[in-house]
């Protein structure tokens, strides 16, 4: 038997189903390679590794190289919790304004497309960034964090904006207000539908070299989320997040996150694809 390299992202929304599958399989034919969602989807693309949590736009730009691991996202039904857009302006009142958006993260900056041209109806230049928070809003009138990001800078203003909250929210910041958006709460009210943010998936080539293989990572993979879903309390005091966020508030984060790919997530993703399309976002093969 050969051995697996598997894309590890270190989010939070993923530290659950990571830190039980090491735990809990026999991972000694895994190699795990981590990095932010852009560097493991070329990872991927590039053959690099063989299997990973990857961007759902990855996926769908390039389905003919890879196979989906079924049963498996990371998606929501309503807010996601750790995807935001931070503005000084109503998002209303950004058409034609340049926006920051996070450099680690493809399908949110699509998504964040989607919500302003289809949905808001305004057309913004989006520009990707590294800058901290404080220094992008200070030059530009919005910005898009995701994952760890955004929840230290949502944590930042003392919200508690972890799964279930309503936005916009508005907080105080320095002389002005700055409107903070969940993108998977605005996509769900648009279409009631969950937004898939990443999927599970594997290089076709793998799957002929090491068929067995990836058999037994989709045993241990239902495994290790059967197991966290049910341990979600004990893992919170294992979170690399746990200095900034409190139990509770990790517990009703992950409670957010949907884990599964069913019928109504295939549906999302579909919808995804289809105005991704329509706006050029994806040329369709």
């Amino acid at each position: 038997m050969g051995r697996l390299r598997i894309g590890k992202i270190p989010y939070m929304n993923l530290f659950p189903i990571f830190s039980t599958l090491e735990k809990a399989a026999d991972c000694s034919a895994y190699d795990f390679i981590d990095g932010v969602p852009l560097f493991v989807n070329r990872l991927l693309r590039d053959g690099r590794i063989d299997v990973s949590p990857s961007s759902s736009i990855e996926y769908l730009r390039n389905r003919e190289d890879y196979i989906l691991i079924e049963d498996h996202s990371i998606s929501s039904f309503g807010p996601i919790g750790s995807i935001f857009l931070f503005s000084r302006r109503r998002i209303e009142e950004l058409d034609g304004a340049t926006i920051l958006t996070s450099s680690q993260s493809e399908t949110s900056v699509a998504l964040l497309d989607i919500l302003l041209r289809k949905f808001i109806g305004i057309t913004c230049v989006l520009k990707s960034s590294d800058e901290p928070l404080e220094r992008g809003i200070s030059s530009f009138p919005a910005y898009l964090l995701i994952g760890d990001d955004a929840i230290r800078a949502v944590k930042g203003f003392s919200l508690p904006a972890l799964g279930g909250n309503v936005s916009p929210l508005t907080v105080n910041s320095g002389s002005s207000l700055l409107h903070i958006y969940d993108l998977g709460e605005n996509w769900f009210r648009n279409t009631h539908l969950p937004f898939v943010f990443a999927l599970w998936i594997a290089r076709r080539d793998c799957y002929v070299r090491e068929p067995h293989l990836l058999v037994k990572f989709k045993h241990d993979l239902d495994l290790a989320k059967a197991r966290a879903l049910q341990n979600l309390e004990t893992l919170s005091r294992e979170s690399p997040m746990k200095g900034m966020l409190s139990e509770e508030e990790i517990v009703s984060y992950w409670k957010g996150i949907s884990y599964d790919f069913t019928g109504e997530h295939r549906k999302g993703l579909e919808l995804f694809d289809q105005y991704a399309v329509e706006l050029g976002l994806i040329h369709p093969g």
